[in-house]
């Protein structure tokens, strides 16, 4: 073991020690089937609350895509017992801060306040969890804020839409083949009975968790779940159909044309993650694949193919352990000036071909285990990240304690272990490559150019 890793180790175990041997999580469930996570963490008077539903672009089908994230917007917009706006006023007043995200696998939202005024936060939550009042007038004007933020965010953005495109060619008929913001012609047919439907579907106490972490008592905590949520009585959720994704034959490829300053490329492997795979080995596996090859200055691609060979001026590699479906393993980079992407795509296959043939060095293991449990210093110093871990793992169907697993299954995982991902998975047959080859700036394009469906 290097002086390096040593060190990182000392560190996270003193970290461990001062913060209290990593609190445990506090599990209590209401008979209505919500469940509600606790992890105290008294090192500052704040706290964080989330609440996370099972629902996001993936629970979705064609016609309807994006109203995940519609829905999201309209559950500021008021209630039976509040105002629209009131949500956000009152959280404000008490010196919180609130926002909510949708994702492929959940939508969720948060508070972080002062820890006397959670009870503030679970009062509000609860009212919009069953009582949203959905106006007709309110939707039409948040679609359009939606339509314009999908176009700032996606439509004029060459690398955002080439990664949109990118997902549909490579996702055949799997829940993440459409993105999470919708396809515009489905965000504009969408009517408000849709949302009334798709919220009474899926907002329910039993397909809900409730995360919070910070400076409370779990009692307590408890005590207000079953006061303002527990009154509420279970929803009929639907069991979702499993959209299993059908085999790749062959690699695939995607050329998009749009105004561009610079070329850029991706590529994506067909891999599990840590829920639909078989071995839970492999999974951990490939999150070390992906820090070998971009964990730093050290990794392979900043190494070789940008200060080496200079033939990227950026790449990056990323694979998401913890999503709901098989998902990607993904490369991007952009090339250097003077090397067309097709140089670059043979120089990452090269590297892509070096990972199936040898097995990584010891040293290069050290490196990126040091860096996980750097990664986890930083993670436990945040009260925020502790609650997106725990909602994230639960809502995707994996126990909170995978949490505290990560660092040790990381450290398990061996060259051979490395090798054998890469040449099981890092094949022509489940490659999808995607080139951004630019038009001047400028050009205008077709009218509906920005349309994806």
């Amino acid at each position: 073991m290097s002086s390096n890793l040593r060190n990182v180790i000392l560190l996270y175990s003193l970290l461990i020690s001062v913060a209290g041997a990593a609190p445990e999580v506090k599990q209590h469930v209401l008979q209505n089937g919500l469940k509600v996570l606790v992890k105290e963490d008294h090192r500052a008077p704040v706290v964080v609350s989330q609440v996370w539903y099972k629902v996001g672009s993936s629970y979705e089908y064609g016609g309807v895509t994006g109203i995940s994230h519609v829905l999201e917007h309209m559950m500021f917009k008021g209630t039976k017992n509040h105002a629209p706006g009131e949500f956000s006023r009152i959280i404000s007043e008490n010196g919180g801060r609130e926002n909510a995200f949708t994702g492929r696998d959940y939508t969720a939202y948060f508070q972080r306040l002062e820890k006397s005024r959670l009870e503030v936060s679970f009062e509000l939550e609860a009212d919009r969890m069953r009582n949203l009042h959905l106006q007709d007038k309110d939707f039409q004007k948040e679609r359009q804020v939606v339509l314009e933020e999908r176009r700032m965010r996606t439509d004029d953005k060459p690398r955002s839409k080439t990664y949109e495109l990118f997902l549909a060619s490579a996702h055949t008929n799997g829940g993440y083949r459409n993105p999470v913001i919708g396809w515009p012609d489905d965000i504009e047919q969408l009517t408000i009975v849709d949302l009334q439907n798709w919220y009474e579907r899926w907002y329910a106490p039993n397909n809900a968790t409730v995360v919070v972490v910070g400076d409370v008592q779990a009692d307590e905590v408890f005590a207000l779940a079953e006061k303002y949520f527990g009154v509420f009585e279970a929803g009929q959720i639907a069991e979702n159909k499993p959209r299993i994704e059908v085999p790749q034959l062959g690699a695939r490829r995607l050329n998009v044309k749009l105004p561009a300053e610079l070329p850029y490329l991706m590529m994506g492997y067909k891999v599990p993650s840590l829920k639909t795979a078989k071995d839970q080995r492999e999974a951990y596996a490939l999150e070390v694949l992906s820090g070998i090859l971009d964990g730093g200055s050290s990794a392979r691609l900043s190494s070789q193919l940008i200060r080496g060979k200079q033939i990227a001026v950026a790449a990056g590699a990323s694979y998401d352990l913890y999503s709901r479906l098989s998902s990607l393993f993904m490369i991007d980079a952009t090339p250097a000036q003077g090397q067309s992407l097709s140089v670059l795509e043979m120089a990452l296959k090269d590297e892509i071909s070096r990972l199936r043939q040898q097995p990584v060095s010891d040293s290069e293991l050290e490196r990126v285990k040091a860096q996980v449990l750097a990664n986890a210093i930083y993670e436990r110093d945040s009260v925020f990240y502790q609650a997106m871990q725990i909602g994230t793992l639960e809502t995707v169907g994996l126990d909170w304690q995978k949490m505290d697993e990560y660092v040790d299954k990381v450290n398990e995982i061996t060259s051979q272990d490395v090798l054998a991902v890469a040449r099981k998975y890092l094949v022509e047959e489940g490659l999808t490559i995607g080139y951004l080859e630019p038009l001047p700036l400028g050009k205008r394009l077709p009218a509906k150019a920005s349309v994806g469906g």
